[in-house]
């Protein structure tokens, strides 16, 4: 009777020590571990919240106070010492202690609250086609949700552009390239309704429609010619962007071209080409500097692929999750670290593998690669490879591992002779570098706080819980992920799409922020229009080309881009879209134009990276001086698509003109206005060599024709009479001053040119340079 009595006075003690506990955890811990801060994932908010823990664990083992992380951590035992400051007192430690052997009784036991889930994360539905008053203007259902906008606000849109201005504008969006003569006159004499669409339908066909959209497709696919990093070495790439160039042209399905560029290598049977989709998560910039840490910047490159899923085709900063959970979006730090399980198992450059100081070998840093060859030469490189990759581990681990400082002696040099005599024996062949999965999977934890050091929970591959439920088939591995991208009930994938699509339409999207569609992002301008893209982009079956003929062939899209004093006031940015919207062409394209106005373009499409001329000195400026053999023949013009791209150091004339860095994700390029733009114009040696033969080009039409000639090349259109006036007085002037001045003349236009040659090159430096040719009206 009396031992019963004390068990019984025993636990009303502890059961009037741990109603306290709650509150004092609150107090002493809840500014940091609250549902808003969430700090290491950990959520004060229940006994369930305490059992589920945050990133390294459960926080508590009822009835075991020596296992509960929550108490090591307030013993300050171990790594962690919480909270911050002063330890807790001994008392309010001892009553803690006392609380979870007693089992950690909680009253309140809510469930963890959740974050507010934006608006993009809604179930995609297709909205109904809006009633307006003006249909006479509407030649696409697009119209309908814009004219509707404007007949809200009591605004009129703006009447159609000209007929060169809207072939101009059509070339350049759909091709990057001016109309031809040929398209032009075509499209100017024809005087049918149809006009327009057999324009767009043959530009929409032209080879040339997948390099223009290809560009933007390489800006998000962090596209690069070289490695980064210190060395910043080249690698085997370029077949990706052909890919990615014949994809488009064949108008893959969107679907499709996701799956192909995240798993294609996880298909049943791969074709090659669905090996090389896979250089999109290849594209990652590579650190091979002698004595940095492999597994870091493998870690980086694991974490870029996650970021850059998240960014391209989600619309969301996943990054953010990386050291603690996302702070506006409903991501969690477990969840940012799943969705790395689906890339960390990746065959690629790390510690397994000797460094490059020690190989002297990019095709080991550079692995997995694909050979492109004939079967028997593939798989003779492939054996060879497999070979030398393991002389080069053995002769690493003979050298005594790394940075052992051991001197070279005789069994070194035979070593090193026998892996010189089979490198020699390697067969010619292209190579590509793809994904391919290791046999054994790495595992994967939480980094706590982003340090992949800091080992916390261990963590399986999995999806984020707030968007589109997991296949229920396992195990997940990138396949997985792709389809779940791919699927149709997914929210955000085909919303970012079409709003990066529109964005080069229109100047800016119809989310502004698109790369940001969560809850610090904007919101859409025209939600149901946006959602009506959405749904037919996937009920035309995922069809690129079918979305973008529906956009072009759109009245917004029609309408002429002159500025509205009318509604300056009342909508400055536009967002409305009572008109077109001029635009600085890219950096890629303003080279195309004048290349294609000089008559000097190569028009070959795919290939090799190019070396066109460039300054003195800039390849000086890496830390590795790496080479640039300026490219002859036609190679010397081809597209700026493919200029050979060092992402430390970039062509300056497609820098000056913001072309993405390739060292992440670019969505949305600026558009600055620099005076360094039109120096570049007057004085890079690519437009010096443009200027003149766009000159050359110009002097083949008899005298009286040539001015209308010039504006023809390089605008499109006819010269006004005062513009005419003022081209013929500065010719005049440059004549006579190459006249009295031939050096110079000579100079300028190349050895033997005559006044008359040299005055017109001068001419046509102007012309290149004007705002008219380097926009899009």
């Amino acid at each position: 009777m009396i031992r019963a009595l004390a068990g019984l006075l025993l636990a009303a003690a502890a059961n009037a020590q741990s109603d306290s506990v709650p509150a004092l955890l609150t107090q002493r811990c809840g500014s940091c571990h609250d549902a808003k801060n969430r700090a290491g994932g950990l959520v004060l908010s229940g006994r369930q919240a305490l059992l589920e823990g945050g990133n390294r664990g459960p926080a508590i083992v009822p009835g075991d106070p020596a296992s509960s992380l929550l108490l090591n951590a307030l013993r300050r035992t171990g790594d962690l010492k919480m909270p911050p400051g002063a330890p807790l007192p001994a008392a309010e430690l001892s009553r803690i202690e006392s609380w979870v052997a007693a089992g950690a009784p909680w009253a309140d036991s809510a469930p963890l609250p959740t974050k507010p889930v934006p608006w993009s994360f809604r179930k995609l539905t297709r909205p109904p086609l809006p009633e307006v008053r003006q249909a006479p203007w509407v030649r696409s259902p697009i119209d309908r949700f814009i004219l509707q906008r404007l007949e809200r606000a009591g605004i009129q849109p703006a009447p159609e552009a000209e007929p060169v201005t809207l072939a101009r504008r059509l070339a350049l969006d759909l091709t990057g390239l001016p109309p031809t003569p040929d398209q032009l006159s075509a499209f100017l004499n024809d005087r049918s309704p149809q006009a327009y669409e057999r324009l767009a339908d043959s530009l929409l066909a032209s080879p040339h429609f997948g390099e223009r959209w290809g560009r933007h497709w390489l800006d998000q696919a962090r596209y690069a010619d070289s490695d980064g990093g210190s060395r910043d070495e080249p690698r085997h790439i370029w077949r990706y962007r052909q890919w990615v160039i014949g994809a488009l042209n064949r108008d893959l399905p969107f679907d499709q071209f996701i799956i192909e560029q995240i798993a294609g290598d996880l298909l049943p049977n791969p074709t090659t080409d669905q090996l090389i989709a896979t250089g999109f998560h290849r594209n990652s910039p590579l650190q091979i500097e002698a004595g940095t840490d492999r597994e870091q910047y493998r870690a980086e490159a694991v974490a870029d692929r996650v970021d850059t899923t998240g960014t391209v085709f989600l619309g969301l900063s996943l990054g953010c999750a990386r050291c603690h959970d996302h702070k506006y979006d409903p991501i969690t730090q477990k969840e940012y670290y799943q969705l790395y399980a689906f890339f960390n198992n990746l065959d690629e450059y790390g510690p397994a593998l000797p460094p490059f100081s020690e190989t002297n070998d990019l095709d080991i840093t550079h692995a997995p690669l694909q050979p492109l060859g004939p079967r028997d030469v593939n798989d003779k490189w492939t054996a060879l490879r497999a070979q030398l990759l393991a002389l080069h581990k053995e002769r690493f681990a003979y050298r005594g591992g790394e940075l052992s400082g051991r001197a070279k002696n005789a069994g070194d040099e035979v070593r090193t002779a026998t892996i010189t005599a089979l490198r020699k024996q390697l067969p010619p062949v292209e190579l590509v570098m793809v994904m391919r999965e290791m046999e054994t999977p790495r595992e994967t934890f939480i980094q706590l706080g982003g340090d992949y050091l800091r080992h916390g929970q261990k963590v399986a591959a999995g999806l984020p819980a707030a968007l589109v439920p997991a296949p229920s088939q396992g195990p997940l591995n990138r396949l997985h992920l792709a389809r779940w991208l791919a699927n149709p009930d997914n929210p955000l994938v085909s919303r970012v799409a079409v709003n990066r699509i529109w964005q080069q339409y229109f100047g800016r999207g119809l989310v502004d922020t698109e790369n940001d569609f969560g809850a610090q992002g904007a919101k859409p301008s025209h939600p149901e229009l946006l959602d009506w893209l959405a749904t037919e982009f996937q009920a035309r079956g995922w069809s690129q080309k079918t979305l973008h003929k529906t956009i072009v062939m759109s009245a917004a899209y029609r309408q002429s881009s002159a500025a509205r004093p009318d509604i300056e006031e009342r909508d400055p940015a536009n967002e409305l879209l009572a008109r077109q919207t001029r635009l600085r062409l890219e950096a890629e394209i303003v080279r195309d134009s004048a290349l294609a106005a000089s008559g000097l373009l190569h028009r070959a499409v795919g290939g090799r990276s190019v070396y066109p001329p460039q300054p003195a000195g800039v390849m000086e400026t890496g830390q590795v001086k790496q080479t640039w053999n300026t490219s002859t023949g036609a190679d010397r013009y081809r597209r700026g698509l493919y200029t050979f791209h060092y992402r430390n150091t970039p062509n300056p004339a497609m820098k000056v003109f913001d072309a993405a860095n390739g060292l992440a994700p670019c969505t949305r390029r600026p558009r600055t206005t620099t005076p360094l733009q039109a120096l570049t114009l007057l004085n890079d040696p690519n437009f010096h060599e443009m200027a003149v033969a766009l000159a050359r080009n110009i002097v083949e039409a008899p005298a009286a024709e040539r001015i209308h000639r010039a504006y023809r090349l390089t605008v499109a259109r006819h010269p006004s009479a005062r513009e005419a006036a003022r081209i013929g007085e500065l010719l005049q002037a440059e004549r006579d001053a190459f006249l009295t001045r031939p050096a110079e003349a000579e100079q300028l236009a190349g050895k033997g040119a005559s006044a008359d040659l040299a005055a017109w090159a001068a001419v046509a430096r102007v012309l290149l340079n004007t705002d008219e040719f380097i926009t899009r009206e």
